[in-house]
């Protein structure tokens, strides 16, 4: 997964995106994910890395399969609130 960690006035905004989707679009309707975006680029990371960092965070975007599943994992996303877009999976959630 990529990750990248963005300040933001009022904390850490975790973004976490399956490495395959880096680079790419999804159009659907009226909504889109523009992967091709720097605020989408940073460092690959695995699992427990993104977990660590989640624990400082206070807002989190997923993106992908692998991504989301790791949010749906740790009861931070509720799988019946999973956004699709051209069938990629988007969740944003807010951490307390």
């Amino acid at each position: 997964m990529i990750v990248s960690q963005k300040q933001g006035p009022h904390g850490i905004l975790l973004v976490v995106t399956d490495s395959d989707l880096i680079g790419k679009k999804f159009e659907e309707e009226r909504v889109q994910l523009d992967l091709m975006q720097d605020f989408y680029k940073g460092d690959e990371m695995n699992k427990e890395e993104v977990k660590i960092l989640l624990q400082r965070s206070r807002h989190a975007h997923f993106t992908g399969k692998e991504s989301v599943a790791v949010g749906v994992e740790l009861d931070l996303i509720n799988p019946e609130r999973i956004l699709y877009v051209e069938g990629v999976p988007h969740a944003e959630v807010i951490l307390e």
